[in-house]
């Protein structure tokens, strides 16, 4: 192999790390904007979910969390509990959970978004969750969702798995 070839080879070499530590410099720097991703989980939700007044699961009970591609949604009611403790509770789990930090909301605003990042590129995943009153409980709506890419591999669902389960 020539000295011209070898150059070339770790020239091409340098440049694909660099390539790829902007890339993941992108991906970590990448801003937030709660104007994006605090909305509501409803709206975000795949139409044949059927999340209409209509179709509220009965008290006590859990509808999902389903998968959708990116993310995941699930319905929870909690019965005698208001909407604002349900939310500081969910928001408690949220905060154990690694690399999860608050966007926006408050429990007393009635919606709340985290941002999860993986542990090791960063790839920011938001969880929105929308406490209302239910009789005497809360109708808690949760929603997933990646940032980046299609597929979340079931990560996002298995959270609002765990979170539910801290309830």
């Amino acid at each position: 192999m020539t000295k011209g070839a070898i150059r070339t080879m770790g020239l091409t070499f340098a440049l694909a790390i660099l390539a790829a530590l902007g890339l993941i410099a992108a991906i970590r720097l990448a801003p937030a904007d709660p104007g994006v991703w605090h909305t509501d989980p409803a709206t975000q939700v795949p139409a044949q979910a059927g999340w209409g007044d209509a179709a509220l699961a009965p008290p006590g009970t859990t509808d999902g969390p389903h998968p959708m591609p990116g993310g995941g949604y699930a319905r929870h009611v909690l019965p005698d509990t208001p909407p604002a403790e349900t939310l500081r509770r969910l928001d408690a789990a949220a905060r154990a959970t690694p690399h999860t930090t608050l966007l926006a909301g408050t429990p007393a605003e009635g919606r709340m978004t985290w941002v999860t990042r993986s542990a090791l590129w960063g790839f920011p995943d938001y969880t929105t969750a929308q406490a209302t009153a239910q009789g005497n409980g809360t109708r808690l709506l949760l929603v997933a969702r990646l940032r980046f890419g299609r597929h979340d591999f079931g990560v996002n669902a298995a959270r609002l798995t765990d979170w539910l389960t801290r309830l």
